[in-house]
């Protein structure tokens, strides 16, 4: 990892701190994050998606092993995690120790371990979950790469993480399956 992008975790951890909001690339599309167990940053990524709060957000882990600490996890999950072949997004049963603006009625959270270099350094930096949704208006298209992101977006955040900016691969969002206790699975999206 050069010392650029050291520096860029650094600073992006201490929007994080003080409870900002970031504008970051992650192992699907460019999000907004927030730190997860902040209700008050979680609140604001909300109302700068112009999203209800009923419709609940996942957040990212760069470890499988820390997931415990914020849902209960069926013993089948971490065999879904080792065979994913793409970024997989779990719903989990049992939320804890996350901004409750976060967990569905049913008390579930979507959880992701990302992959990608920088937002795993961060989140390992960082020691705690990042919410991850998408950098756009609620109901209007997930941008596929940096240059889509609206001039809202961009001036609603505290901090546009300089890193993969200037890539124009096409990302796809992640998979999503949720995962009763009983080990039951329902695929959301493939």
């Amino acid at each position: 990892m050069t010392d650029k992008v050291k520096e860029e975790i650094k600073r992006t951890l201490e929007v994080l701190k003080n409870g900002g909001v970031i504008l970051y690339p992650t192992d699907t599309i460019w999000g907004l994050g927030c730190d997860a167990t902040n209700s008050n940053a979680v609140e604001r990524i909300y109302a700068i998606k112009k999203r209800s709060d009923h419709k609940s957000m996942l957040v990212l882990l760069e470890d499988a092993g820390k997931i415990a600490s914020y849902a209960d996890v069926p013993d089948i999950a971490l065999d879904l995690i080792q065979v994913a072949d793409k970024p997989t997004t779990i719903i989990y049963p049992g939320a804890k120790r996350i901004a409750p603006e976060l967990i569905a009625e049913d008390g579930s959270i979507g959880i992701r371990i990302t992959q990608e270099e920088f937002t795993a350094a961060l989140l390992h930096r960082f020691n705690r979950p990042i919410v991850s949704t998408s950098a756009n208006i609620s109901g209007t298209p997930a941008p596929r790469f940096y240059e889509e992101i609206s001039e809202d977006i961009r001036q609603s955040v505290d901090y546009v993480v300089d890193y993969r900016r200037n890539e124009h691969q096409i990302a796809s969002p992640s998979s999503i399956i949720k995962i009763g206790m009983k080990g039951e699975i329902e695929i959301i999206r493939k």
